[in-house]
């Protein structure tokens, strides 16, 4: 048996591809540098927008000057977002000291109050044992003893 030419082989024929078949320049990059160390930072890339801006939180957490940038094609990069590290953890410490501040100086209040009630709670304490008492007459001294006599005087 011969083999058959190719010319009487029924031909291949690809089917034409739907799909898009450019690459996708959808991309972001996060750079992070710190002032100790400027000539060593730290780029980290990712197709997803989320992770790149939650990585740029830690970064910036961790006293990083930050900058998002978006992949425009052809290796160029827009900035999206900057995020100035250093700066955001001195508001947050300004922050924590004031709400320390403000709590010391609350607490000191709290304590100042009732220090003054225990005060006002001792006097009403004196005075009713001083009204308890019962009247007695006065003494050599014309002295009344119990205040409710005082306005029985001759």
């Amino acid at each position: 048996m011969s083999p058959t030419p190719k010319s009487v082989r029924p031909k291949h024929k690809r089917r034409p591809s739907t799909a898009d078949s450019t690459h996708n320049v959808t991309a972001y990059r996060v750079e992070a540098s710190w002032d100790k160390r400027p000539d060593k930072p730290v780029v980290y890339r990712t197709p997803d927008k989320r992770k790149a801006y939650r990585s740029a939180r830690e970064l910036a957490d961790k006293a990083a000057y930050v900058i998002v940038q978006e992949h425009t094609g052809w290796d160029v990069w827009r900035t999206l977002d900057e995020f100035d590290g250093p700066a955001l953890a001195a508001a947050r410490r300004t922050a924590e000291r004031a709400a320390v501040d403000q709590a010391r100086r609350a607490a000191q209040e709290a304590e100042r109050r009732l220090a003054e009630a225990e005060a006002r709670d001792a006097e009403h304490a004196a005075l009713e044992r001083l009204m308890a008492r019962p009247p007695v007459p006065r003494d050599a001294t014309g002295r009344v003893t119990a205040r409710h006599t005082a306005g029985a005087r001759p």
